[in-house]
């Protein structure tokens, strides 16, 4: 498994932990790093992701709920609205990564790490929300 997957995947589970327990962000990343290997590249992008992802809650809460259709953002999985809220912020946050595989590795941490549905669902809002993104990028209606 390559760095960055493991970074998105420590990411998520710190924001699991964060949603979880209400502890600030520090907090969550000391008890998390403790018990994990991960070399310092792994640690940063981890980090870079958790921290940008709590930062733009605010930001990123509003475009889910738009874009998932009958759901409710309290109602989803915990691990699915985290995962969302984690592609989310990479969408935004990274234009240099492709989009395609942001969302890529967003299935393939769903397939890990949620239930069946799962992927088709994080697809679907993402999908969404990536056109929804390219269309403010580029002005087009």
């Amino acid at each position: 498994m390559g760095t960055r997957r493991k970074a998105r995947e420590a990411a998520l589970q710190m924001l699991f932990q964060w949603e979880a327990g209400k502890d600030a962000p520090a907090q969550v990343e000391a008890s998390y790093w403790e018990g994990v290997k991960a070399d310092q590249t792994t640690r940063n992008f981890a980090n870079q992701l958790f921290e940008g992802t709590v930062a733009a809650l605010a930001e990123i809460d509003p475009l889910l709920c738009t874009h998932s259709e009958h759901w409710r953002l309290e109602r989803m999985a915990a691990v699915d609205r985290n995962l969302l809220r984690l592609a989310v912020y990479e969408l935004q946050a990274y234009p240099q990564t492709p989009r395609p595989v942001i969302i890529n590795e967003a299935l393939e941490i769903a397939r890990k790490y949620s239930g069946p549905d799962a992927v088709e669902f994080v697809n679907g809002v993402l999908d969404a929300i990536r056109r929804t993104l390219e269309t403010r990028t580029t002005g087009q209606q």
